[in-house]
């Protein structure tokens, strides 16, 4: 497996500009990257060192794009662990673009919801997250050059960044909720006890993805900062079976309210943060 050196090295090569700020896109939000002019786009199969993404709806691109003027660098999906890859080789991109100089990288997902007021459609803003997934992707020998060997998860999500989307949310009228993640591995959904626990545990969503990501761009030292959207319901409050079709309807009808807040979040992050156009 090529290193993520290694393949950041390839990639600077092909990029024709420097991005600093990346997107990762769950399920049903691949079309968002869509809308942004294209200045490079390469599947994952003929990136070295990234597998295939597998999961529905996950169209399996890396995308340079230009949001208002500014190159930004988009995972049209990702890779899970119930993939049956390692959790390396889940959270490789994550250390490619770590390499490549991202700064601040913004990650999303669909997700089902413990919380009757979270309902279907609604955008959630991470603001903590509980690792049920029974492994790290931090396991195994450290990498000084990333990171420390014990990396703090205080404050995983930036509290700047956070308060910057909620601004831009305000301004733009779109309305947002706060939530907890919990991850598990899938791919079985999960049951209504389990609902049930995590709910008492205080997990406001779950899903099957995110927090590997998370942990490695904070043990790397990104910025990050990240939305769920909620497409069903867990059953603690149904006893219907999920479709993926509605699930991916939703996606797409939320995700395009949440580009509109990513778009302008991006413009503004170039000024408060001072990253490079």
């Amino acid at each position: 497996m090529s290193s993520y050196k290694d393949t950041s090295a390839w990639l600077k090569t092909k990029l024709p500009k420097q991005p600093q700020i990346a997107v990762i896109l769950g399920t049903g939000l691949s079309n968002m990257a869509e809308v942004f002019p294209l200045l490079y786009s390469i599947p994952y199969n003929q990136i070295p060192g990234f597998v295939q993404s597998t999961a529905p709806t996950h169209k399996g691109n890396l995308l340079l794009c230009e949001v208002e003027g500014i190159p930004v660098i988009f995972l049209q999906g990702r890779f899970h662990y119930y993939e049956g890859y390692s959790m390396q080789e889940v959270v490789f991109p994550v250390r490619v673009l770590s390499a490549l100089g991202i700064k601040v990288l913004i990650v999303t997902n669909a997700s089902g919801s413990l919380r009757k007021e979270l309902e279907p459609g609604t955008i959630v803003q991470l603001q903590d997250h509980i690792n049920f997934m029974g492994t790290n992707p931090l396991i195994g020998m450290n990498d000084d050059d990333l990171g420390e060997r014990f990396p703090s998860m205080n404050k995983v999500y930036d509290p700047e960044l956070c308060l910057l989307a909620d601004k831009v949310a305000f301004d733009l009228g779109i309305k947002t909720a706060k939530g907890v993640y919990i991850a598990v591995t899938g791919p079985s959904l999960e049951t209504k006890a389990e609902c049930s626990a995590f709910a008492s545990w205080g997990a406001d969503l779950v899903g099957m993805s995110t927090v590997p990501e998370v942990i490695t761009a904070r043990h790397s030292g990104l910025k990050v900062l990240a939305y769920s959207i909620v497409t069903n319901y867990s059953n603690l409050f149904h006893n219907l079976a999920h479709s993926q079709e509605e699930i991916q309807r939703i996606a797409n009808i939320s995700g395009k309210q949440l580009q509109k807040l990513i778009a302008e979040l991006i413009l503004r992050l170039t000024r408060t943060f001072s990253l490079t156009s």
